[in-house]
């Protein structure tokens, strides 16, 4: 047990001496931060339950195998010491989701979303998934529980509730946000397309 507890405090170490990392949101149910991984260095991740959603592509190297990655792509890493090893000539960019919660058994599906956001993955600790709003156009009303955002393409945004009031709701390129659950319409009211992923703890 002593020797796990010594090997989990080195990889702690190596995590912060080889990922730039930034913390972008911290409360009761997630920690959120955004990790830099330079050519040649890796990220540690300890085992708790966490979404990791890339930022940027690259080249990886994960539990052995090489691939390449793209801006948007999410991971659910299993339930052990991982690391993700940049293999590549270029930062890899990457936010880390970690749950502090139990998780819940229930499945939430596609509920309550609207039609045109994609489910990329589920399981008893968090639903995720991708919401894209092309310049000048609304989506249909829908409900989110709480959340956070990983932006990835930024826009103008406003919210039309259901009680007539207005919220303007703008995200930046880079953004990464906890927002809190409610039912709305979304309204691009820019020029560039809205692309979020969106991270809900259960």
């Amino acid at each position: 047990m002593a020797q796990l507890i010594k090997l989990l405090a080195v990889c702690s170490v190596l995590a912060l001496a080889t990922a730039a990392q930034t913390e972008k949101v911290r409360n009761e149910r997630v920690v959120v931060t955004e990790d830099h991984i330079a050519p040649g260095h890796r990220l540690i991740l300890i085992g708790s339950p966490s979404v990791t959603v890339y930022l940027t592509a690259g080249k990886t190297e994960v539990a052995g195998k090489r691939r390449d990655v793209n801006a948007g792509d999410v991971e659910f890493p299993d339930a052990q010491v991982r690391r993700i090893d940049n293999v590549g000539s270029s930062d890899v960019k990457v936010a880390r989701i970690v749950f502090l919660g139990p998780g819940i058994e229930e499945t939430w599906g596609a509920t309550g979303l609207s039609p045109n956001y994609k489910v990329l993955l589920e399981n008893r600790f968090t639903r995720v998934y991708d919401i894209r709003i092309p310049a000048g156009t609304k989506e249909p009303q829908h409900t989110h529980h709480d959340r956070v955002v990983v932006c990835l393409s930024g826009a103008q945004l406003e919210h039309l509730m259901p009680d007539g009031r207005v919220e303007p709701s703008t995200l930046a390129t880079g953004e990464i946000a906890w927002r809190r659950g409610g039912t709305h319409i979304g309204h691009n009211l820019g020029k560039t397309d809205l692309w979020v992923i969106a991270v809900e703890p259960k």
